[in-house]
């Protein structure tokens, strides 16, 4: 039974994956702490924070939906990232890409979440 945003499979993933990458941009050359690492911690906390605010606001169907929207494109935003920190060799292969689709499947979710919220 759901009966907070905590209770959301997405909210516990997304939640999970923000850890992680907060723990792996402390490997990330002290040149890119900044930057990549910045934009990474952010839009990591985004997807997170946008669903649980999204569903104190679930009553207002628009409201709700802009809120998984923008946690979708935080989900996007981190495959960049992700994708870049391994390119240039910052993190590792295998994490990057276990990583990747990791926010890759949670965009998914977030995308069936905001097409069917008023089943979940």
């Amino acid at each position: 039974m759901i009966r907070t945003f905590r209770d959301l499979e997405v909210y516990q993933e997304s939640y999970q994956l923000m850890l992680a990458i907060h723990q792996a941009v402390k490997k990330l050359p002290v040149f890119e702490r900044n930057d990549l690492a910045s934009q990474m911690r952010r839009a990591s906390k985004s997807c997170p924070s946008n669903i649980a605010e999204g569903w104190a606001k679930r009553r207002f169907e628009k409201e709700f939906k802009h809120h998984l929207d923008v946690a979708i494109g935080s989900a996007n935003e981190m495959e960049v990232h992700i994708e870049a920190a391994k390119d240039l060799d910052y993190l590792q292969r295998d994490f990057c890409e276990k990583t990747m689709l990791r926010y890759q499947q949670l965009g998914g979710k977030l995308t069936n979440l905001q097409r069917n919220w008023k089943t979940f």
